[in-house]
């Protein structure tokens, strides 16, 4: 095989089926058929919509009247492909998925290595507001992906006041997005007068050292950050950012630097659906971020990036249709990053 034939097999190895097209136009023998991704999204909604359970989140009052029957798929591939299924135009609260933004925004401005010694990269094996897992380890949080780590993460925006900061992690969504993503204000207004424990934990990481700044500016930041409205296909897209190893695959902007991307997805198999999280990678075997508005995003790293959108959730607070229309996917397009 020539060495341009052998270059082009192993892209289309990486890019899977949008780079069948490319083999089979060099003459080369195609390893596999290309991958249907439409109607494998549109069967990973029919399996999800099949499935009761679950119930909104009910301490936050807006998610609470959320309609339970909404549904949506969206897959976008690090070409910039986009298929869709179900109900991806309709806005949702991005809640905990913002954590992996702002976190990435903090990467890009300190370093992976800084943030991981100032807030660290382990998994806590407690709910996602614990505040017990801050004081068995001395106040110190142990993931950016849960509330203690990321308003210790959002006090790391850099910013002289709370709106130089908000304004750096909106603008960021949006880069990753390749959209204008925008606060809604109903969701902040319900997030902001109910955010009672978060607070707690605020004061506790100040007590200990373990934030930047004052406290109640960080708690500020981190619930506008929780209270965007962001769809399906938005949220597809920021996912795909990080599996085309940082660069935006609809704007071609570098969003994030390549050698911050493994990290991010490292935190996000780790801790990135709470409790459940080494249940998801057991048996999906993806990176993924689940919020309590009901949206899931999972990355296949050099390939493409799943969203979903349910509200009703399970005890970990993660989707209970989102899991399953991503178990789907994982499984009808060979996604498990365990496989090799």
């Amino acid at each position: 095989m020539s060495r341009d034939a052998d270059a082009l097999t192993r892209r289309a190895a990486l890019l899977g089926a949008s780079a069948a097209a490319l083999v089979a136009g060099a003459g080369l023998p195609a390893a596999a058929a290309p991958r249907d991704i439409g109607a494998a999204v549109r069967a990973a909604l029919a399996a999800a919509r099949a499935v009761t359970g679950g119930r909104n989140a009910d301490y936050i009052p807006y998610l609470a009247d959320v309609p339970p029957e909404l549904c949506g798929v969206a897959v976008v591939t690090a070409d910039g492909t986009v298929d869709t299924a179900g109900d991806t135009g309709y806005g949702f609260a991005i809640e905990s998925i913002s954590k992996v933004m702002t976190l990435a925004l903090v990467m890009e401005e300190i370093g992976p290595e800084a943030v991981r010694d100032r807030i660290g990269a382990d998994p806590t094996g407690l709910p996602f507001n614990s505040v017990i897992a801050l004081e068995l380890h001395d106040g110190k949080p142990l993931s950016p992906l849960v509330n203690a780590g990321a308003i210790a993460t959002a006090s790391l925006v850099p910013g002289a006041t709370a709106e130089e900061k908000w304004r750096r992690i909106l603008a960021f969504q949006s880069k990753m997005a390749g959209t204008g993503i925008r606060l809604s204000q109903e969701v902040n207004r319900s997030e902001q007068t109910t955010n009672f424990h978060n607070c707690a934990i605020a004061w506790l990481l100040f007590s200990a050292g373990a934030l930047e700044g004052d406290p109640l500016v960080a708690l500020d930041v981190y619930t506008r950050q929780c209270s965007t409205l962001v769809t399906c296909s938005d949220l597809a897209m920021m996912g795909a950012t990080l599996a085309n190893g940082g660069v935006n695959p609809a704007t071609g902007e570098r969003v994030i630097r390549a050698q911050n991307v493994p990290h991010i997805l490292a935190e996000m198999m780790m801790e990135g659906l709470y409790t459940a999280s080494g249940d998801f990678a057991f048996t999906v075997g993806l990176p993924g971020k689940s919020g309590v508005g009901g949206g899931i995003m999972a990355v296949a790293p050099g390939d493409l990036a799943i969203a979903t959108f349910s509200p009703p959730l399970d005890d970990a607070g993660n989707s209970v249709r989102g899991l399953v229309a991503i178990a789907e996917l994982a499984k009808s397009l060979n996604l498990n990053i365990f496989r090799g």
